[in-house]
C-alpha cells in the first residue's frame, strides 16, 4: 500500500510517500481501507517529537509508528477472530496509529459506525478535535455561561456546538476572519484583535481555552468566583513543554483557589466515541472543514495547520 513514512522524527517536509507492507488484522483488529484522515495539532508534535515531554507516549529515541495520522474514516477491509461488532463494509471512523496510507489497523473499541449523514471527510475530521472539546465542556449545565477561546479551530468549532447542544450560552473568541463561522455555529463572538474577553464586562462559569498561550490570572478574571477553567493547550515555542507549563501551574495553584483550574490531556474513550455519533447523527454538531489535501501534500497540510489560518479542520483524503 502507498503511505506517507518517516524513520525517525522529522520536519514534516521530510516525510515521503513510500509503498509498503499493508497490515494485517490480529484477532482483535479492525483492518480499515482508509477514505479520510484528520490533521490535528497532534500529527505535528508525532512528526517532530516536540515537545520532547511528548516522546514519553511516542518513542524516547524514534516513534514507535512509522507512518502518522491519527483519525481515520474508510470501510472495513477486514476483521480478527474476536471483533464482533464491525464486518467487512462496513463504514466506519474512529482513531488508530497510522491514517496516513491507503490501510489502517485499529482495535474494535477505537471506532464506531461512520454516522450516514455525514460524508467520509467530515468524519475523519471529528475524534482527535472532538474528544478533548467534549471532555472540556462535560462540567456544564443549562444555562451556564461559557466562554471558548479559540473558537475558530478545530477543538473550538466543536467546543463551541457541543456546549451549544448542552443547553449553555455559548461565546466564542477567535480572530476577525472566522467571526462569521463562530456566528453561524450559534456563539455571541468577541474579536480578540478590537476587544478583551477579560475586561470586566462578563463573566463565565466555564472557560475553555483551546489557543494562544494568555497567562492564568488574565483567564482567571474572566472566570466567576466559583467558575471553572479548562486549558486544553497552547501551541508556542520551546523544546521541552511547548505550552503545557501552563498546566503544570494549574495543578500547583488549583488547592489555593475557589475557582477550579482543569488542565486538561484528553484521551479517547469509547463511550466518548458513541455520544459523539449520536449528536453527529443528530446534527445538534457538524464538522467543519476548513482545506481537504491528498495524501502526497500532508506536509503542505500540516504547515496551514501551524500557520493558525485554518477555520475548522484539516482533512486528508486517500
Amino acid at each position: 500500500m502507498k503511505a506517507m513514512v518517516r524513520e525517525t522524527y522529522c520536519s514534516p517536509d521530510l516525510l515521503r510517500l513510500a509503498d509498503i507492507d499493508r497490515p494485517v488484522a490480529g484477532d482483535d483488529d479492525v483492518l480499515v481501507r482508509v477514505v479520510a484522515a484528520g490533521v490535528d495539532q497532534g500529527v505535528w508534535h508525532l512528526v517532530t517529537g516536540l515537545p520532547y515531554l511528548s516522546r514519553l507516549a511516542s518513542g524516547p529515541f524514534r516513534p514507535r509508528h512509522r507512518v502518522p495520522g491519527l483519525d481515520v474514516a474508510g470501510r472495513v477491509e477486514a476483521v480478527g477472530a474476536n471483533v464482533t461488532r464491525f464486518r467487512p463494509g462496513d463504514e466506519v471512523y474512529g482513531t488508530c496509529d497510522g491514517s496516513f496510507a491507503e490501510y489502517a489497523r485499529t482495535s474494535e473499541d477505537r471506532l464506531d459506525h461512520k454516522p450516514a449523514n455525514l460524508t467520509f471527510e467530515q468524519a475523519a475530521a471529528v475524534p482527535t478535535s472532538a474528544f478533548p472539546a467534549l471532555q472540556g465542556v462535560r462540567p456544564v449545565q443549562a444555562g451556564q455561561r461559557v466562554l471558548v477561546i479559540g473558537a475558530g479551530g478545530g477543538v473550538g468549532t466543536f467546543a463551541v456546538q457541543l456546549a451549544t447542544a448542552f443547553g449553555a450560552d455559548v461565546t466564542g473568541v477567535c480572530s476577525t476572519a472566522k467571526v462569521d463561522l463562530v456566528r453561524s455555529l450559534g456563539a455571541d463572538v468577541v474579536d480578540y484583535t478590537r476587544e478583551d474577553f477579560a475586561d470586566g464586562a462578563h463573566h463565565y462559569d466555564l472557560i475553555v481555552d483551546t489557543a494562544g498561550h494568555r497567562t492564568l490570572s488574565h483567564l482567571r478574571r474572566a472566570l466567576t468566583p466559583t467558575g471553572t477553567l479548562v486549558v486544553i493547550g497552547s501551541e508556542v515555542k520551546g523544546r521541552w513543554l511547548q505550552g503545557t507549563d501552563r498546566q503544570l501551574r494549574m495543578f500547583l495553584l488549583s488547592p489555593f483557589v475557589r475557582q477550579k483550574l482543569r488542565p486538561l490531556f484528553s484521551t479517547a474513550r469509547q463511550e466518548d466515541l458513541r455520544l459523539l455519533t449520536k449528536l453527529l447523527a443528530s446534527g445538534q454538531v457538524t464538522p467543519i472543514i476548513a482545506r481537504t489535501y491528498p495524501l502526497d501534500e500532508v506536509a503542505e497540510a500540516i504547515r496551514y495547520l501551524r500557520s493558525g489560518q485554518a477555520a475548522g479542520k484539516i482533512v486528508i483524503t486517500v
